[in-house]
């Protein structure tokens, strides 16, 4: 398949005051109709983003024993090794050449809160500390930077999340119960610096769709990030200081396709490292997800059962 050169993914500017409220909303519904993919600048969260990249270099940085050292199965936070994830196995001969580390909204202690619950993936994280991570010159500073954020992009995506009810003709607070407590998680991303080569099926991502409400993604100045859109893969060039935002397919399942979640790989042309940083969001663990009201009807049903977000 090859690449629409002509094509350009959609900015939507949040803070904007030359354009009024029911303009931002149109551009939401615009870019949630055609791509699913879409930047978002003027967030507020820019003085913070390099100060993130440069903790998750030097997580990466880390011997590999003590990286392990950060492992949790059980909750799927943490550590993952490099090539341990396989996307898209019908066309990867070899897992995804990326490690990662994930970090979840709801830090729960196991000992001490009524909360902490694996089965509705409610837990601790696995923080760096002198005893696990002793080469990492400061694990709290590590922790400080993460946390600031995770909670000011959770101020972004919930003001993304309002737009997108406008954008579907509910009220803006449609959403806002399902996201008080959202399951919600950070993850750091490092690629090395292995050339993919898609005919070998070697992959720095194999495609996927993300199965939550919408990613927030930040990248480094490498290119990769790929969208599958009118039967070709195009590239979404890296744009200083913005998220790429995409939708998840508890929105699609929300509104019955009418707003899609879209496929997406990342493609190493270069052969150099990249560094990128989604921050998924998506309704709290019991959180019914059905058709909308207004997203179906008798000669449009809907087309999935109802389900949970944990389910």
């Amino acid at each position: 398949m090859t690449e629409e050169a002509a094509f350009s993914i959609p900015t939507i500017r949040l803070s904007d005051n030359a354009i009024t409220h029911d303009a931002f909303v149109q551009q939401m519904r615009a870019a949630c109709l055609e791509t699913g993919f879409f930047y978002v600048t003027n967030h507020g969260v820019e003085p913070i983003i390099d100060n993130l990249f440069e903790q998750s270099k030097l997580l990466f940085d880390l011997p590999l024993s003590e990286k392990k050292a950060l492992m949790d199965p059980v909750l799927s936070r943490g550590y993952t090794c490099m090539r341990e994830e396989t996307l898209d196995p019908a066309n990867q001969s070899i897992g995804d050449s990326k490690e990662g580390f994930y970090i979840a909204v709801n830090d729960i202690s196991v000992d001490d809160d009524a909360r902490y619950s694996p089965v509705k993936l409610a837990g601790p994280n696995q923080w760096p500390s002198s005893q696990t991570t002793p080469s990492m010159k400061d694990p709290e500073h590590f922790k400080k930077i993460t946390q600031d954020f995770m909670n000011a992009a959770l101020i972004v995506a919930r003001k993304l999340i309002r737009l997108i009810a406008e954008s579907l003709g509910l009220e803006a607070t449609h959403f806002d119960k399902a996201f008080v407590e959202p399951l919600a998680s950070l993850r750091l991303l490092h690629y090395d610096a292995t050339q993919s080569d898609i005919d070998s099926g070697v992959f720095g991502c194999g495609a996927h769709s993300d199965y939550g409400m919408l990613t927030l993604l930040l990248t480094d100045e490498n290119d990769g990030l790929q969208i599958h859109y009118k039967n070709a893969w195009i590239d979404v060039p890296p744009k200083a200081d913005a998220f790429v935002v995409n939708l998840g397919d508890m929105l699609e399942r929300w509104t019955n396709q009418k707003y899609k979640s879209t496929v997406h790989r990342v493609v190493n042309k270069t052969g150099r490292e990249r560094y990128s940083i989604p921050f998924f969001v998506e309704p709290a663990f019991d959180t019914v997800v059905e058709c909308l009201e207004n997203c179906c009807d008798s000669t449009n049903p809907p087309k999935y059962p109802p389900t949970t977000s944990g389910e």
